[in-house]
């Protein structure tokens, strides 16, 4: 599973790249927040597969709820002339690091327990 999230992360960075989509400037500030969503949702899904805890259905759900939420708070704050995108990025920017922290302890644990076992086969 973690295998198929990474080539079409991959697979998504590539086509952005290569095809030739525009969308209007004044959207550009609610893509930025939907991508960040996005993002966090990967990642958080990444780090649960890596514990044995991921769900299909939670990741979806909170892929859409997150997605949904940031724009909504990008656009609340727009309208009203407060930065409430601050808390979008804040909460989704905190979450990343952490959830990267964990996968980063999880990837060493895992890598520490295979070269005990190779040691104590020999």
């Amino acid at each position: 599973m973690l295998i198929a999230m990474i080539l079409g992360l991959l697979g998504g960075i590539v086509l952005g790249f290569t095809l030739n989509v525009s969308y209007p400037t004044e959207y550009s500030f609610y893509i930025t927040m939907g991508l960040l969503a996005a993002i966090d949702s990967i990642i958080g899904a990444a780090r649960s597969q890596l514990e044995g805890k991921y769900n299909n259905f939670i990741f979806i759900s909170g892929f859409i709820t997150n997605a949904i939420l940031a724009g909504l708070l990008a656009y609340l704050g727009d309208r009203l002339g407060v930065p409430l995108y601050y808390a979008a990025i804040f909460v989704f920017g905190g979450r990343l690091f952490n959830n990267l922290a964990v996968i980063r302890r999880l990837l060493i644990d895992k890598y520490m327990l295979k070269k005990d076992s190779d040691i104590n086969k020999k």
